[in-house]
Order: C-alpha cells, then sequence, then structure tokens
C-alpha cells in the first residue's frame, strides 16, 4: 500500500503540496490526474524520494521512503523525462540497475529482448523516444519491482506497443500483486487500466475514489422534454447543461436511478442516462462549465 497523509512541500514560498493524501491500495492500479502545475510530479518525486516532505507522512509498504535505500529497491521509476547515462546502451544501463536492484531478473530481461526488438547495444541517446521508452520499461521490468510508479508512461509508443507495454503491467499486477501509480493526461487509457483514480488540483487532492465509484456518483442524461418545455427546471441540480434542437444534455452529480426518478416527475418524452468517461467526469469535478474548453472569436 502507498499512503501519502496531509504532506505539504514549499519551494521558495510556493506550495506546491497542500495538505495532500492518498490511499494506494495494495495490488491496485491508481490513476493520478489532474491540469499541468496540479502537484502530480511532485507527489511522485516523494514517492520516490527525490524529494523530502515539509510536513505530513509518506510511506510505502508502511515504511517511510525518504534515504530507505531498501524500500527504494522494491520501487521502480519511469519518469516523463527518462534519465540514461550519454554514453550509454541499453546494456550499459543493466549493469547499472542490477547494481541497485537485488531482485533484478536477467531471465526476463532476455524474454523482454523479444518483446521491444531493439539493439540493446545501440547508444540509447541514437534511440527515438518511442524506443528510450520502451529501453525505460524493458529495465524497469526487469527489476521485478514490488512498487511501480510511472509518469506519461506511454507517450510517444505508437499503438501496438502502448498495448503491449499495458499487457506487461497489468500482468505484473495480476501475477505478482504489483502496486502501480501512474500518472497521465491520456486519461482515455486510464479509463481500460485504473482501479482507483485520484484527482489533483493546485497541490490539493480534490478526491480519490474507485473508478466505479466516480463513474456511479455522477451522471450524464440526454433529455427531451414535453412539448412546450425548453428550459430546464431550475430546481434539478445540473452541473452542466447543453442544448442540440429539442435534446437537452444534462450532467448531474449522482447515480443514474436517482436522476432519472427526479426526472419523472415532469414527465419528459426521453431520458436516457448515459456513462461519463473519466475524461468528463475530470471536467466537472474541476469546475464544470467554468473548467471547459471556451469558444473564443478572433
Amino acid at each position: 500500500m502507498i499512503e501519502v497523509k496531509n504532506a505539504v512541500k514549499r519551494f521558495d514560498g510556493f506550495l506546491a503540496l497542500d495538505r495532500a493524501s492518498i490511499t494506494v491500495p495494495a495490488g491496485s492500479v491508481y490513476g493520478l490526474v489532474g491540469p499541468n502545475g496540479a502537484g502530480k510530479s511532485t507527489m511522485i518525486r516523494h514517492l520516490t524520494g527525490i524529494y523530502r516532505q515539509d510536513e505530513g507522512e509518506i510511506r510505502v509498504g508502511g515504511e517511510e521512503v525518504w534515504e530507505n535505500a531498501a524500500l527504494k529497491s522494491r520501487i521502480a521509476v519511469i519518469p516523463d523525462d527518462w534519465y540514461y547515462f550519454t554514453q550509454s546502451n541499453i546494456r550499459d544501463m543493466m549493469r547499472f540497475y542490477r547494481g541497485f536492484y537485488p531482485r533484478f531478473s536477467m531471465e526476463r530481461y532476455e524474454k523482454l529482448k523479444a518483446v521491444f526488438a531493439i539493439d540493446e547495444r545501440r547508444p540509447i541517446r541514437r534511440l527515438s523516444k518511442g524506443m528510450q521508452k520502451q529501453a525505460a520499461f524493458w529495465l524497469a521490468l526487469s527489476c521485478m519491482p514490488d512498487y511501480l510508479i510511472l509518469d506519461e508512461p506511454v507517450d510517444g509508443l505508437d499503438p501496438v506497443m502502448r498495448r503491449q507495454v499495458w499487457s506487461l503491467v497489468m500482468g505484473d499486477v495480476s501475477q505478482r500483486g504489483a502496486t502501480v501509480l501512474v500518472s497521465s493526461h491520456n486519461l482515455r487509457e486510464l479509463e481500460d487500466v485504473c482501479d482507483h483514480v485520484g484527482i489533483m488540483d493546485h497541490g490539493r487532492v480534490l478526491l480519490e475514489r474507485s473508478l466505479a465509484q466516480l463513474q456511479d456518483n455522477m451522471v450524464k442524461l440526454q433529455v427531451v422534454f414535453q412539448d412546450g418545455m425548453t428550459e430546464v427546471p431550475a430546481e434539478l441540480p445540473v452541473l452542466h447543461a447543453s442544448r442540440i434542437g429539442r435534446i437537452h444534455t444534462l450532467i448531474m452529480r449522482m447515480n443514474a436511478e436517482e436522476a432519472t426518478a427526479r426526472l419523472a416527475t415532469y414527465s419528459p418524452l426521453l431520458a436516457d442516462a448515459v456513462p461519463l468517461t473519466l475524461e468528463e467526469i475530470f471536467i466537472y469535478e474541476l469546475g464544470g462549465a467554468d473548467y471547459a474548453v471556451k469558444d473564443i472569436v478572433l
């Protein structure tokens, strides 16, 4: 389990983490999402022991991360900007990783060689961005980590390789009980792999729930009211409303059954509940129409 309780981090007076708290259940895939500057990368650097919090607690597997070499040997990380030695190739980096990860598996390294099909003796700096990201996964997964922390992990990968990488990660979760925290702006992809989601903004965690709970707590309805009724009744608790012709699209913070029952009072000709995507939940949890895309006349 990964636990962050009331973490605070300041940089020259700027509050990067403002009493942020998250709980990542063991053996789960947790998506950490938020707008640019929300504090996601700062959170990840605390979880990997790069930063030390000013206040609060940060524990992985019940242990403090800061200056805990034994615990760090069980955590593999793929940052957005993956670091490698300038003159190194993949095999050089493999030897480097083996020095820090006691459970590094050469057997797995050799098996993954066929999956990624990259010349391991070619200088990494001469590889494309996507191939460098593949190399990062090749090495990280060979470490046999208990905890895998990923920051924009599949950025630069083609669709086939994205599917391959997620298959490998999910295999570690199901077969070895690995715990995965992933930060990404690709919310459609997170929707396919995550069990739990935390939404950050301005250094705070606004909410965290299982994906099923998030989707059950907000609903999108397409509604056609009776003739003569063109406006949405003011007493309905609507987060956002739009209209095309006679069809109203309403976003409401409640489950589908409750929303349908509230609408039944007005005897609509049509009331169809549609599941929200994680991207839509993200937008409306961060401020609804005020956060949505705005039309600007040039």
